[in-house]
Formats: C-alpha cells, structure tokens, sequence
C-alpha cells in the first residue's frame, strides 16, 4: 500500500450551538481523486478550511507524508504543497490574468518572467490563457483557469476543488477533467468537492460522504448510483421531482427584441431578445456565467426598466415600471446572488420576508409594517422548505448557503407568483433540497404559473424545462422543445452557435 499522502485522524471541529466536524478521519493517496460529499451544513467547508489553514481544529490530528500537518494559515499549508480552487473567484477585474496570478504568490517573480511561466503552464495542462488579458474581459471558465494555474505554478501535491464545474459548458468540464487526469497521473492527489453526482462517478476514484459533520460512508463512485449517492448524504429515499403533462396556456409575457445596455464596464448588453412565455410552461435558459444571466433577470423584474414595446405583460407594457409595481401584477425574481441581493445578510429572516413580500402579503398596513403578519410569513417559508434555522430571527448571513437558497426560493414560491424569474435556483444545494426546490417550481407551473428558470445545471435545465434556449454575449437563441436535445448542442448554443444549425442528433 502506498503511505497515505494526507491523513485526518477524528478531526473536530465546534462552533457555538454546532458541531461542523466530529471525529472524521479520512485519507487521500498521492494521484488519488478522493470526492468530498455531503448536503449543505454536513461540514465540508469546515474540513477543506481546517486543511487549507483557515481553520484550526478543536481536536483530532493531521499529517502529510507521515508528518504532522497543522498549518496556522493558509501560507503554510501552501508551503506544504496545498492548493485550492474556492467556489468564488477571488480575482480583480481591473488587473491582468499575470498581475492577479502574483497577487497570490509569496515570491512572485517579476512579471516578464511570470508571464512566460503562467504560458508555459496554462499550454502543457491545456489551459491556455494570455498573461496579459484584463480579467474583466474573461469568461468564467477563463477566470477558473487563472486560478487554477495560480495554484498549479506552485507545485502543490494536493489540490482542492470546490464546486469547479459550477460556471463551466460541458465542453470547458471535459477540458478541466482532460487537466485533473493528467495531474493526477503526474502524482497529485486531488480533493473535489461537487454536488454533481455524475460528474464525481467520472473523475472520482474514492468517495467519502459526510452527515452532520460525521463520516457516514465511503464508495467508490464508479460502482455506485448517483442516486446511492445521494441518498447515503441525506440518509433517507430520494424523492425524484413529477409533474403531469400539460398544454401551455395563454401567452403571459412577450419580449420584443428587448435590448439594454451593459450596466457597467463588467456587465454584459441584451441585444434583440424575442420571446412568448405561456401560463403552466417553464423555459430553461442555459449559458455560461456572464453573458447576460444577471442582466436578464434585471429587466424582467424592473431593477433596470427597458425601452417601450420591449415587454408586455398580459397586454400590458411594463418595460417601465420598477419592481414594486410588477411584483404587484405578480412578476417576482429570485436573483443569482443570495447574500447582499437576494437576501440583506444583516436583517434577520422576518425582514427579508418583508422585503419582497410587503406587497403581494400585505405586511403594511397604512404605511405600518405588521411584524406579526411577517413572522409568520417567515416562519411558513422556514416550515415549507425545510429551512435549518434557529429561529425566523436569525440573520441571514448565519445560514449556510444553501438553507438561505431555501428561503429566498420559498419565499418567493409562497407569493404566488403569476411569472416567476429565478437564476441559478439550486446554485450551491445538496441533492434532496435540490429536490424539493425543482418540485415547488413544478408545482408553481402545474398551477398555472408561467416560469423562466436561468440556470448552468443543465441536469437540472433537462429535467424541468418545457422549452431551451441559450444566452451567449448578450443574445438569446431560439427556444425550442427541451425533449429530445442532446449535451452537445447545448454546449454549441451556450457557445454562441445561435446563427448556424446546430445538428439534430
């Protein structure tokens, strides 16, 4: 047997009120591509923290190569031949791919130098990417790459992934897994966290599942279901989302070649957008990360009014009115960004609920607001979708990410919604409340509900979506009937392959 490159021996991790980590041990062999499992709050983050560094056990021991392992942060744990990929980029749109890439070194060469390396590099793993380009002109697959490579020009022998192929086409998955195999096969022993359980049987050679910070199992994931999976995270029967067939009804939203400028320097433009949305129908819309998701759900929910005869709701031209007043006719939006869009991190969970529900559940009454009536809103979105919370007063920041997904999803679910914009509603969720969010936006439609659901879960996009269309620099694709329509044309949409035929397979 070869010595285990990195060893956790009953890790515990406690903070006020919650037990993160209790007494996981696992190991991870030089090349090995071990899959980190668990639903949201089981304590992965935790774990990946306390090995990167950025956490400090209560109790338990680590060791690399047979040595003690507890690095006090990050820079040790780097030096030691950690490195990690978060889920959120840390980069600097003003700067270039070089200057954010010495940003996180200890000992950066100097630029010319540094530039030649990160070429050299980014071209042997097959991630190709140009020193010199502004970061804010890169997709979100390139902005991966850079940090990717920042990790991968230190040598490390462990490298974490955490939710890697969240902004990725299917065709940037297949080049990121082509680069994991590879350093893999050179020695370097990967740790990949991902709710995509199809994507773990690919890559993975081992699997160790986590529940309430507890280990509860080990698989290897390509002799296991991706149902077994996930059903060995939530410990109990999966529930796979049903709807009944059904006509679309009546037109309830029409967009005439709606277009808007980028919001800013970032942002992206809408061009010439057209398309009918029916009452009980949901059209997916898939693309990569930044090519006028956000922007999209801003228009329809009146953040960023649009020109005249751009948008028509049941006859009427909305295009510019703001969001009270369309969330009013029963237009509501579930933005991409949980924490500080959706959702103020510092107001508790009844102000939240009040925030977006004052108007369609009357939480005002003659320019009062009626705490009573809020609570116990709050309250039926915490009951109804299985939100984790200690109390309908918690802040937001205190839930994990995926209960306050729970919530901004519930609590726009609950308001009855006649059109319903929603971007990235199972972003970051574990398999069983991914589940049920699916259901309650099934639900939604079978009731009558007309349903846009932006998402980069094409998994997800397949299974719920009426019809597909795909959002590529700011142009949408002619939606056309999900059934039948293969990954690969997908990815050639997504790709912007909208003025040319894409093969029928």
């Amino acid at each position: 047997m070869t010595q285990p490159l990195l060893s956790l021996s009953s890790l515990t991790k406690a903070y006020p009120g919650v037990i993160a980590n209790e007494d996981v041990s696992l190991s991870i062999a030089p090349g090995e591509v071990h899959a980190l499992l668990g639903e949201n709050g089981a304590g992965k983050s935790t774990l990946v923290k306390m090995i990167y560094g950025l956490v400090k056990p209560d109790s338990g021991q680590m060791q690399m190569n047979g040595a003690p392992f507890a690095p006090s942060e990050p820079r040790q744990a780097r030096a030691a031949g950690v490195g990690m990929v978060f889920q959120h980029f840390s980069l600097f749109d003003a700067l270039s791919v070089a200057e954010n890439i010495a940003l996180g070194m200890e000992n950066a060469p100097k630029l010319n130098a540094l530039s030649a390396r990160i070429t050299e590099v980014s071209e042997a793993y097959g991630l190709p990417l140009a020193p010199d380009r502004i970061v804010g002109d890169l997709s979100a697959g390139e902005r991966q790459r850079v940090e990717i490579i920042r990790c991968l020009l230190q040598d490390p022998k462990l490298l974490i992934m955490d939710e890697p192929t969240s902004v990725l086409t299917p065709q940037e998955v297949d080049v990121l897994f082509q680069t994991l195999r590879k350093l893999s096969a050179e020695g370097t022993a990967i740790l990949y966290i991902s709710h995509k359980l199809e994507e773990i049987r690919t890559l993975c050679d081992n699997a160790t599942i986590l529940r309430l910070g507890q280990v509860v199992g080990h698989c290897a994931p390509r002799e296991t279901t991706a149902r077994d999976m996930a059903e060995m995270m939530v410990g109990k029967l999966l529930q796979t989302p049903t709807r009944a067939s059904q006509s679309a009804g009546d037109v309830m939203l029409k967009l005439s070649r709606l277009s808007a400028p980028a919001p800013n320097a970032f942002g992206m433009a809408l061009k010439d957008i057209s398309l009918e949305l029916r009452a009980g129908e949901i059209l997916g819309i898939g693309g990569v990360a930044g090519n006028g998701q956000d922007e999209l759900l801003a228009a329809l929910s009146g953040e960023r009014p649009v020109g005249r005869g751009m948008l028509d709701f049941k006859g009427e031209d909305i295009g510019a009115m703001g969001p009270t007043a369309r969330r009013k006719r029963g237009i509501l939006a579930a933005p991409e960004e949980r924490m500080g869009h959706a959702a103020a991190p510092d107001m508790s969970l009844i102000e939240n609920a009040m925030l977006t529900g004052a108007v369609r559940e009357n939480l005002d009454k003659g320019g009062f607001l009626d705490w009573q009536a809020a609570t116990r809103f709050a309250e039926s979105i915490i009951s109804k979708f299985d939100v984790r919370t200690p109390s309908a007063r918690s802040a937001a920041r205190s839930l994990s990410g995926g209960n306050l997904q729970k919530f901004v999803i519930g609590r726009e679910v609950l308001q009855r919604p006649e059109v319903l914009v929603v971007n990235q509603p199972t972003w970051g969720v574990d398999a069983s409340a991914a589940a049920s969010i699916r259901q309650a936006l099934l639900d939604l439609a079978q009731n009558g509900a007309a349903l846009i659901v932006i998402s980069q879960d094409l998994d997800e996009l397949m299974e719920i979506s009426d019809r597909f269309a795909a959002l590529n620099e700011g142009r949408l694709s002619e939606p056309r009937p999900a059934q039948g329509i293969t990954v690969e044309e997908i990815g050639l949409l997504m790709g912007g392959a909208h003025g040319m035929e894409v093969a029928h397979g």
